[in-house]
């Protein structure tokens, strides 16, 4: 990955068109000669006054900025590896990943000041040194000695270059581990893929410290030469201004920010871009076509992917056809690949694979969701990815004797489907589907119905559990639209539409009103305490209210 780096950033654009626009932030530009000098710079400052060891990992955390970026490549320039923090972790969250990597060092930009300094004592306790950089830091530096090539000589395919963090949503955070390898592949693959030409300029708001930035807009911007135009954070205020005065052609996106962006006010700029393209994951089928609509681009780049994950699946969409879906299957990857990745019956409760008298796993039929399984053979076993200091949880992604004694797969820990044309739909994060009335439902789904109610703004579904009763019920936490008060909401009607849309089993039975939904840093939605809460009363937190819908009226 070093070597990629100094190829691309340094030799390549830097040597070929060092003038070429490699930066847009907030207005400012660095071309690849400019940026290199920085690189170059911060790199001095690592060796030699921090003094930086070749194959030392070094905890990073900060917000997207200019100086996020070059402290990154600077460590990688050094034969460093760079842990990349979440930024919005502090206390246990924030120790627990400084201590996992066994980090000398967290190198940390001031803006984040506030999440560190609660756990200085800890942090110090166990030898860690915090160090605060900013601009005028950054700008101060001024050794451009070319740094050595000694620092990266041993740096191989299978090196590891990097940590990036799992949400943490279902614990502590994972590391995972991120070899040259898998950078060099993804960051080529995804260049290669999007056609990417130097006169593109993509653009992320998306978290740097985060796979989506990192491997899927960053890498392959190296890769190809072309102009990354970084926004700090999501903004509705910011988000059109920027991408239209820098002429961005490939706008990123994950989650719920293209929901946002629906239901945000109208921007003189939503229209007025150079935009050909939006290229990410999550975006939901009741956002699609509005959002293509609205904001007037032709290109939804829709894939299915995870840092920790195999088998990503891509869909480039411009028609009905494949809307909705994260890709679509015909008879080459059916003869390619039809029997090193499967979907199989999933018992919902206890997350285990259903088997048949055999004891072997049961395929999926057509339409019929269920986790999907790479199979791993000896030489695969190389570029799977793993956890850094946690052999168990890497362990535990792998089964055995699934079809055949001895084999072994993968688990996505993910719920697909496949219809009769061979289109692909993600179904649900697996822990996310529940069970109710001896019937499967997917929180995903359900929330997409639901938030077809033009009363609705946001909507967040997940199973609750009620006393006296097997399995779990439907509960829908909601944001109501602007200009909606409980006082002129229509539950009535929300019920009849929920009726009319989704299955018995699967309508909610109880709706939380809330003034916002909780989000991880990369807009993922966060169940963990609305689950933990339930609808008990005395549970319920803050000013939200709960509302129930008799059996009678909502399902079997």
């Amino acid at each position: 990955m070093t070597r990629y780096y100094q190829r691309d950033t340094a030799s390549l654009n830097y040597q070929d068109s060092p003038n070429h626009p490699f930066l847009i932030f907030e207005g400012k530009t660095w071309t690849y000669r400019q940026f290199f000098e920085y690189v170059t710079k911060v790199g001095n400052w690592l060796m030699n006054e921090l003094g930086i060891k070749v194959g030392e990992i070094v905890a990073i955390d900060g917000g997207n900025c200019a100086e996020y970026l070059m402290l990154w490549f600077a460590l990688d320039a050094i034969g460093a590896v760079i842990s990349f923090v979440n930024w919005n972790l502090t206390g246990a969250g924030l120790v627990h990943c400084v201590k996992l990597c066994e980090s000398r060092y967290l190198i940390t930009d001031a803006d984040v000041r506030n999440n560190v300094e609660p756990s200085r004592s800890e942090l110090e306790d166990l030898g860690v040194k915090i160090h605060y950089y900013d601009p005028s830091f950054f700008a101060s530096l001024k050794d451009n000695t070319f740094i050595p090539e000694y620092r990266r000589e041993n740096v191989t395919i299978e090196s590891i270059r990097g940590l990036i963090y799992t949400s943490g949503t279902t614990g502590l955070p994972k590391g995972v581990i991120m070899s040259t390898g898998r950078e060099l592949l993804v960051g080529q693959m995804t260049a290669n893929y999007l056609g990417l030409k130097p006169q593109d300029r993509i653009y992320t708001c998306m978290p740097l410290y985060h796979g989506a930035a990192h491997s899927l807009c960053t890498t392959p911007s190296i890769h190809a030469g072309c102009t990354i135009v970084l926004g700090r954070k999501f903004s509705h205020k910011t988000f059109w201004p920027e991408v239209a005065k820098s002429q961005t052609t490939i706008i990123q996106y994950v989650g719920e920010l293209c929901r946002y962006l629906l239901n945000g006010p109208k921007n003189p700029y939503e229209r007025a871009h150079c935009v050909k393209m939006a290229w990410g994951n999550g975006m939901r089928p009741d956002v699609w076509e509005p959002f293509r609509e609205r904001f007037g681009i032709p290109i939804i780049n829709e894939l299915y992917a995870a840092t920790d994950g195999l088998g990503a699946t891509f869909n480039r969409n411009a028609g009905p056809f494949t809307a909705n879906t994260i890709g679509l299957r015909g008879a080459i990857w059916n003869r390619k690949y039809g029997n090193q990745e499967v979907r199989v019956r999933m018992d919902v409760d206890t997350e285990d694979i259903m088997r048949d008298k055999n004891g072997f796993a049961v395929r999926c039929g057509t339409n019929e969701p269920g986790q999907v399984l790479h199979r791993l053979t000896p030489e695969l076993l190389v570029g799977v990815p793993g956890y850094y200091n946690n052999d168990q949880a890497t362990a535990n992604r792998r089964i055995t004797d699934v079809f055949e004694k001895g084999d072994m797969w993968f688990k996505s820990g993910d719920m697909m489907r496949q219809d009769e044309h061979g289109r692909v739909f993600f179904v649900d994060r697996l822990g996310d589907t529940f069970r109710w009335k001896s019937e499967n439902v997917s929180t995903n789904e359900v929330a997409d119905m639901i938030g077809k109610f033009p009363q609705i703004a946001e909507t967040n579904v997940y199973g609750v559990s009620v006393p006296g009763y097997d399995g779990r019920a439907g509960a829908a936490c909601i944001v109501l639209a602007d200009g909606v008060t409980e006082s002129t909401f229509d539950f009535q009607a929300l019920a009849t539409h929920a009726r009319a849309v989704l299955p018995g089993y699967a309508v909610p039975l109880f709706l939380r009103l809330t003034s916002a939904l909780e989000y991880t840093g990369t807009l993922k939605i966060q169940k963990g305490r609305l689950k933990r809460e339930g609808v008990d009363p005395d549970a319920v937190t803050g000013a939200d209210k709960i509302y129930w819908l008799p059996l009678a009226i909502g399902g079997r």
